[in-house]
Formats: C-alpha cells, sequence, structure tokens
C-alpha cells in the first residue's frame, strides 16, 4: 500500500516510528507537511495537491496534527477521506479529542468516569467555585496539550483571580476537581484499534503536578487492572478514534479518564515498554484496507 503520514516533523521520533515499520512492512511510505498541501474541489471532486503535484496514488494516511494546526489538519484528513483514503482517525474525532469540553461530554454521554468538570462560562464566578468548596482546582484552557494551559489552583483566591484573568482575556476554560490520591501520576495507555497495545505509569518531576514527560516527568511500566483496560477501551471508542492515546489517573472511586490524544507521541512509551506501537498501527491500516 501506499501510505502517508502528515507531519510537519520528519525528524520527530514518533514520524520516524512509524516510516521504519510502515517501509519493514514493504509498504511505499512518504511524509506529507500540512503546511505544503493545497487543497480545492474541482468539477465536483476533492483534490489535494502538494507542492502543485496532485496527490492521487494514497491507499491510508497516519495524521500527526499538533495543535496549533487543529483545524486545517482535520480539513485536510477530511478531504484525504472524501478521496476515498483511509484515516486512522477521522477529522471529526480529532476536533472533538482536541476540546476537552466536548471530548468530556461525549464520554459522560457513554458512561466513561471521569473527574468532576464545569465548564467555565458563567458571570458568577463565585458561583463556579463553590461546586468545589474549600478544595483545589485544576483550571484548563479548552485545548492545551502537553499539560500547557494547565493550572492547579490551592486556594479560593488562587482560583478566582485565575477565572478572572482568563474571563477578562477571553479564554474559554473548564474547571476539573483535583485528584490529590493520585500524587502527580497517571497511565498513558495507547489503544489501536480496540485493543490495548501499551501501558506506562508517568510521575510528575518534584514540585509540579502535571505528569507529562515533555514537561519532565518520569515513567516506568505498569501492568493495568481490567477495570483501567476497560475504561481506556471504553473511552477511545465513545470519541470513535481507531488510534489513541487515554489518560487516567487512579482514584479512590477507580479509574478516571483524564484526557485522550489523537496523535499520541510514541517515544515516551515506545522507549518505557519496549512495545511496538507503530507496527500496531500498520496492522491496523492493514487489517481495514482488505
Amino acid at each position: 500500500m501506499n501510505i502517508a503520514i502528515i507531519s510537519r516533523g520528519e525528524a520527530l521520533y514518533s514520524t520516524q516510528s512509524l516510516l521504519k515499520a510502515g517501509t519493514a512492512g514493504n509498504h511505499v511510505m512518504e511524509i506529507l507537511d500540512p503546511s505544503h498541501c493545497i487543497l480545492s474541489i474541482e468539477n465536483g471532486k476533492s483534490v489535494v495537491r502538494y507542492h502543485d503535484e496532485v496527490v492521487d496514488d494514497l491507499d491510508a494516511i497516519i495524521p500527526r496534527i499538533g495543535a496549533s494546526n487543529t483545524y486545517y489538519g482535520a480539513t485536510l484528513v477530511r478531504h484525504f477521506n472524501a478521496m476515498g483514503v483511509f484515516s486512522i482517525v477521522s477529522a471529526s474525532a480529532i476536533l472533538q479529542s482536541r476540546d476537552k469540553w466536548t471530548c468530556s461530554q461525549l464520554l459522560s454521554k457513554a458512561n466513561v468516569p471521569i473527574p468532576k468538570t464545569i465548564l467555565g462560562i458563567t458571570s458568577n464566578v463565585e458561583s463556579l467555585l463553590t461546586n468545589f468548596k474549600d478544595t483545589p482546582v485544576i483550571i484548563k484552557i479548552l485545548e492545551g496539550t502537553h499539560g500547557n494551559g494547565v493550572i492547579l489552583a490551592e486556594t479560593y483566591l488562587n482560583a478566582l483571580s485565575t477565572i478572572e484573568t482568563l474571563k477578562t482575556a477571553g479564554v474559554n476554560f473548564l474547571l476539573q476537581e483535583y485528584i490529590k490520591e493520585s500524587k502527580g501520576t497517571d497511565l498513558r495507555i495507547i489503544v489501536v484499534g480496540g485493543e490495548v497495545v501499551a501501558a506506562m505509569k508517568r510521575q510528575s518531576k518534584e514540585g509540579d503536578f502535571r505528569s507529562n514527560l515533555h514537561r519532565g516527568g518520569t515513567s516506568s511500566t505498569i501492568k493495568l487492572s481490567l477495570e483501567e483496560e476497560n475504561v481506556a477501551l471504553r473511552a477511545a471508542k465513545a470519541m470513535r478514534l481507531g488510534v489513541c492515546g487515554v489518560d487516567i489517573l487512579q482514584s479512590e472511586r477507580g479509574p478516571l479518564v483524564l484526557e485522550i490524544n489523537s496523535s499520541p507521541g510514541l517515544e515516551g512509551i515506545e522507549k518505557t515498554t519496549g512495545a511496538t506501537i507503530s507496527k500496531s498501527i500498520i496492522s491496523y491500516i492493514e487489517k481495514n484496507k482488505r
């Protein structure tokens, strides 16, 4: 098959891992930088040009869409889908997973457990915070990634000043309960084609509550409980994501889904677990293109 990786970072570990896995599977692999793609509709048909050359020979694409390029990346995926090209994630799934509130709504609809979450759109700031009494609260902008745009407000006054600043700046956000017993850890679980293919535990660096490896966190292997695995699979299904990373907090009331990533990084988890996630992704494409 002819498979393209949609990525602006050719040298990135994830891109190269997928490139090698596809080549090892005897597929014709290429990397398309979305910033060089031109989309058009001609004679009623979707057309993609790359550096002025029409792209019309692809069987499948692997979107690696960064947060800063969400809208254009999603519309590019939709364009390829209209051309009959298979994608491991759909445009709508990318957009829905990137918006933290939309993601929370869809998970709730599917009865997937998440921390208590409140949309921060109201003129009465104090009424938002009464939902959390005097406990610490997590404040998240709706489209942050890698731990960016996530704030831990440990006191009522800290939360109040942060919320007022965000509202003044016109930034959409949500409030989420702080799961103290997780102690700065979470689980990153990779789901491919309805199966868990890798999982690791992440620990935040000292002085931080965010466990993202990009922010200096550490990782270790972990054996998931049946409940944790089940919650991850249900989350992926609820978001209609064939490939995704599911972040779970271990709480006193069981696993809670914190976030879902439609373009999860592969470096940290492949190196931690030894799993060949990129190979699983190529196999997923092969099964769906038979």
